[in-house]
């Protein structure tokens, strides 16, 4: 097995169960990748919808920029992610994608997604997975709307571990976010200085330390509790919480 596309996998096998033959034919799309660095932009918006980014090591963000610059990030896609499939049946991109960490990216275009598609657990993985995202922006929607900054970041924070624990790069309850605090701000509505004092906050009360682009949760109970942070709508469409894939 490919070992770079392992998080993708694993990801997409939380939604169905995926035959030997299936994890061969993602294995086959996850052959041909690209490295990229830190800011290198993948698409931008307005640019023909032709393929699907697999981010198969790495860190990148979906962003919308404003006509006086200001920019707001309205998701992160972390190893194992992908954007949407639903995306080739436009003709443009209505989103950017800026890699914020090197990483490795596969490309899917049209054809082969018919192909992969073809496959009914895979067909039923995507249209899982493209689901549990809408419910993640949806969630980042009555964060910036309605939630305090504390709350914010708390349950931020919270829903990475999630996302990053379930396709095993995390440990003890630490995981890297290489992050700067405007981009915090970016993403969730707030300044540079607010998220800092924020951030100083969790440390002082002993739930969260992020230091040289780690993170580690303290007391997740606690974090999760003061965050409001709910964990089900990552896991509506899952059909299990552990995975077993072909060797």
């Amino acid at each position: 097995m490919n070992k770079s596309a392992t998080p993708w996998f694993r990801r997409l096998a939380r939604f169905a169960p995926l035959s030997p033959m299936e994890q061969r034919a993602l294995e086959e799309n996850a052959a041909a990748t690209r490295h990229f660095a830190t800011h290198d932009d993948l698409v931008k918006a307005g640019e023909t919808a032709d393929r699907l980014f697999v981010m198969l090591e790495g860190f990148a963000c979906q962003y919308r920029l404003l006509a006086d610059g200001r920019r707001q990030i309205v998701s992160f896609l972390f190893a194992g992610d992908m954007t949407d499939p639903r995306q080739l049946e436009l003709p443009q991109v209505d989103f950017s994608l800026c890699v914020l960490w090197p990483s490795v990216v596969a490309t899917i275009n049209a054809e082969s997604l018919r192909r992969l598609e073809s496959h009914a657990n895979l067909r039923t993985a995507f249209a899982r997975y493209a689901h549990t995202q809408q419910l993640i922006a949806r969630e980042w929607l009555i964060n910036v709307g309605q939630r305090t900054a504390f709350e914010r970041v708390g349950h931020l924070l919270c829903e990475i571990y999630t996302r990053l624990d379930a396709v095993g790069v995390t440990r003890d309850h630490s995981f890297e976010l290489p992050l700067t605090q405007a981009e915090l701000g970016d993403t969730l509505a707030l300044s540079a200085v607010h998220v800092n004092r924020t951030l100083m906050e969790l440390r002082r009360l002993g739930l969260v330390t992020f230091q040289n682009r780690l993170v580690r949760i303290h007391d997740f109970a606690r974090l999760r509790a003061a965050a409001g942070f709910d964990a089900g709508y990552l896991q509506r469409g899952e059909i299990a919480t552990g995975v077993a894939l072909s060797a």
